[in-house]
């Protein structure tokens, strides 16, 4: 999947993932073959390891098809895991590396 919001894409179980840095947290975005997938009720966690430090935020519906995490902040060469309840009744695991 193209990113539709300038950020990074995984595919898992037919469902695309994208990540976006921002300046106070992060975004992400749920894709279903190019629709967007409604984030209602989903719940989550972001973790984020850089280099040997770790941070954690809450994944959070924010509308639509984006769920946000305050707090964290992203750069180049992180490793991101998003930790995802309830995606169509399911626990999904979405790792990103930042470029």
């Amino acid at each position: 999947g193209e990113p539709h919001h300038g950020g990074v894409v995984q595919v898992v179980n037919d469902l695309a993932f994208e990540l976006v840095a921002e300046a106070d947290g992060a975004s992400l975005y749920l894709v279903d073959h190019d629709a967007p997938k409604s984030a209602k009720g989903v719940t989550g966690k972001l973790t984020v390891l850089q280099g040997g430090k770790k941070t954690e935020a809450e994944l959070k519906e924010a509308g639509g098809n984006q769920l946000r995490a305050q707090g964290v902040k992203l750069g180049k060469g992180d490793k991101v895991v998003a930790v995802l309840n309830n995606v169509a009744g399911k626990t999904v695991t979405v790792r990103f590396t930042l470029k």
